[in-house]
This record gives structure tokens, sequence and C-alpha cells, in this order.
């Protein structure tokens, strides 16, 4: 399991003292005090003056600064340069950022003075006077916020001023590189690459591995162009390439939710189905439940379940990995009901169930207002008409079946998209022909996603 980072925002070296004439010895109280107690936590520090060079913030220090999960920020002395990263920071994170500051260096400055900071005791030389019991309160600090991973308390001023507008979490993915600004040459590249894997995806993956070659030292790239390239290969099916991407990444980016989803995304397309549920299972326990991580999860082991019943394993164990998808689809769709998808792929398993699981007929009105409210608010992508097409089947409704088909295949942005959804209706298909049921019209529509696959 990844060690989360934690950012240190703070003076360095030797200070003068706000009152009195003395110094403050910033290096070892992070030494004895900031070091021992965010490694106390189980998180690894990365200092930001290690990132600062000729006094400027730059690049990679901004990158580390928003990116980490977690952030300390030394007050003392009103520095500058850490009120002006922690401005950015609060601006950024909305939670897991402890302030401390030094007790008899007078009150902070207005804007910071509501806060809510721990002090630290200095001796009369400027040094640590109670390293071990202020490190122990910074701990508790950090493992508080690290318990509270799910349902943090918001800390930025800012948050706790505007109202919440939380996205839905499968969008961010989907959103990533129109919010991005960095080199529209290779932009345009890569969006010229994933338009050939439309057309063609045999001609997709060598385009994306041109683009891929055409960049020196991948670890030196801007982040947005990472992540482009990262969904660039997932857009062609490039498993093996999206692994290998992750693993070059700056650690910061690798932590980051959107890259461990995706980065558990392919392993499991590759057939790393225990990998893939590692990485998944640790990001909720980082972060929490969301739909996106646990409809990615549930897809790990909708797998494993199919996989099993093509070897002939036994029905006790078909049985278990079956209920377990149907229950980790039902916990993403819980965590975010505006979020249709993780809820049919639960409505879709349930029906595998014999006898099928009851509780879908409760479920399916509310999956279905879910994506009737997506649709009314103008903001529908493929998952949502490919969500009405699959309610569409499970209704028995061959005509608004195929209104939903023909309009998910005119959005289509990747060719995984349509097999995805083919392979949930091949699974409603082959269910419902062992009942006897007319399955004619469902393989017509199977083989229309087939063909834009």
């Amino acid at each position: 399991m990844t060690t989360p980072l934690c950012f240190i925002l703070m003076p360095f070296g030797t200070k003068p003292a706000t009152h009195g004439n003395g110094k403050i010895h910033f290096d070892l109280i992070y030494q004895q005090i900031i070091e021992p107690a965010i490694r106390a936590a189980g998180l690894e520090p990365i200092r930001a003056d290690q990132e600062r060079v000729g006094g400027l913030i730059d690049k990679p220090m901004f990158e580390r600064l928003l990116l980490c999960d977690y952030a300390v920020a030394d007050l003392t002395t009103a520095n500058a340069n850490v009120f002006y990263e922690l401005g950015v920071r609060h601006t950024h994170r909305p939670a897991a950022t402890a302030l401390v500051f030094a007790a008899d260096q007078g009150a902070l400055p207005f804007d910071v003075n509501s806060l809510r900071g721990l002090p630290y005791q200095l001796n009369a030389e400027g040094k640590p006077a109670q390293p071990e019991q202020d490190a122990q309160a910074l701990t508790e600090k950090l493992l508080h916020f690290r318990k509270a991973a799910d349902q943090p308390s918001t800390d930025s001023p800012l948050f706790q001023l505007l109202d919440n507008f939380p996205d839905i979490q499968r969008l961010k993915t989907d959103v990533f590189r129109d919010q991005s600004r960095y080199c529209q040459q290779v932009k345009d590249q890569l969006a010229a690459a994933r338009g050939l894997a439309l057309d063609d995806k045999k001609r997709g993956l060598p385009a994306v591995q041109a683009v891929a070659d055409s960049l020196e030292n991948l670890a030196e790239q801007e982040l947005g162009v990472l992540v482009d390239l990262l969904l660039s290969w997932r857009a062609v099916d490039g498993w093996a390439q999206m692994v290998e991407l992750v693993a070059v990444m700056p650690k910061a980016l690798q932590q980051t939710v959107l890259v461990q989803e995706q980065y558990g995304f392919a392993l499991n397309r590759a057939g790393r189905h225990r990998e893939a549920e590692r990485v998944l299972k640790a990001l909720i326990e980082r972060q929490g439940p969301s739909s996106e991580t646990c409809g990615i999860l549930g897809r790990v082991y909708k797998d494993r379940w199919q996989q099993a019943r093509v070897e002939g394993a036994p029905d006790v164990k078909v049985a278990g990995l079956l209920q377990q998808a149907i229950e980790c689809y039902l916990q993403g769709f819980e965590a975010d009901w505006r979020d249709a998808y993780p809820g049919i792929n639960t409505l879709t398993l349930m029906e595998q169930c014999s006898p099928p699981d009851p509780r879908r007929i409760a479920l399916n009105p509310v999956v279905t207002y879910a994506v009737q409210r997506r649709m009314a608010a103008g903001q529908a992508d493929y998952w949502d008409h490919a969500t009405l097409l699959e309610l569409a089947v499970l209704a028995g409704d061959a005509k608004q079946a195929e209104l939903a088909l023909s309009a998910a295949l005119a959005v289509q942005r990747e060719g995984w998209e349509s097999g995805t959804t083919a392979d949930n209706l091949q699974l409603i298909c082959d269910c419902r022909q062992q009942r006897g049921e007319d399955v004619d019209w469902l393989r017509a529509l199977i083989d229309g996603l087939r063909y834009s696959a």
C-alpha cells in the first residue's frame, strides 16, 4: 500500500524571532517535531523548501502543494512564502491541512487568527522546548485527518464560506482535459490519435504510441500531458501502457484519486484482477467510497465472477463472487445517487441471481430517476444513454431500447464504452435465453454495440 504524502509549508534555516532579539531554528523544529509527527501518523513528509529554486515557487512545488492529500503549515513569523502557499492550498483543498505555530511569538495575523492551529513551545534559544509532546499532538491531528478521510471536516476558510459544489466522481475523468491548460500541440496530437481509434482501433494504438515516443523524459512532462496520455492509452485499450505510465509518474500525481482509479481499471483490463482489487480497496480505505471507485472495483469482481463461471468453479464460489460485485456496485450508487452508472450495473447483476435479487424492484425506479434528472439538466453523456438502454432492455421495451442505442452511439467517445455495454446486455441475453424468453431483438442491439466497439 502506497504511503500517503504530507506536504510541509514552513520557513527554513534560522530566522529572526517576531518578538525579542532572538532566533528561531526552523530546521530543528522540522527535525524534532514536524517530521517525526508525520512519520508517526503513517505519512511521508515532503518539505516545501526542498522544491524551491532561487527563492521562487516553481511548478513541481505547485504540483505537490495541490496534489498531496495532507499538509502541515507552520505560520510562525508570518513568513510570506508560507502564507502564499497556504492560500493556494486553501483554494484547492477543503480539508486535511494542519496549522502549527510557536506559542511565544505573539498572535497570528488577523486573516488566520480565527483558524485552529496547534501551538508548539520554544526555549530561550529558539529551539523546541518539548518536542515529544508537541510532535504527539500533531500526530494525533494527522491521524484524525486519516480516520475521517471519507467524511473530512472542512478546514479551508474558502470552502467553509462557499456552498459545496461536488462533481459526480466519474465526471472528473471525462472533463479533465477540458479543464487543463498545457501544451496544445500534444493535446491536439492525442485527440487525433483517439479519433483514429474510433474509426479503426488498429490504427489508434500505434498513433498514441507515436505521440508517447515523441515526449522526452515522461517523468518531467507537465501533469496535464501525463494524464491525457494515460486516458489516451485507455481509449485504445493500451492497458499495459497505462500501467507502465503510472510507474514513471511523479509520486504526488500517482497518488491522486483519478490516477489510482485508472490504474486499477487498467490492471483489471490487463487480467491482473487481484492487483486491481488491492489498489482500489486501498483507495477506498484512504478516501472513502465513491461512485467511481466502487464502480471500477465492482467491475473487478464482475470479471472474476465471469471468469469463475467459464472455468467451471463450484457454484458456491460463483454465487459469492456475483454477490460481491452486486454489493460493491450498490455501495457506489449509494455513495452518490446522482451517478446512475453503478446503479444500472447493480440492476443488471441482480438479474443474474437465481432467483433474481428482489431488491431490484425498489432500486429500479431510483436508478431511472437519477438518469432522468441528468438528462433533464442537459448534462447527458454516453453512460447516461447507455443506462437508459439497459433499463429499457430490463423492462423488455425493444422500441425504447433502439432509440437509446442510437442516442448512445451518437455521443460515444471511446470504443471500449460500447463494448462494456454490449457485455452487460449479453449477460441479460444469456440469462433470459435460459428462461426461454425471446432474445432475437436483444441480439440485434448487442451486434450494434459490438460493431462500434
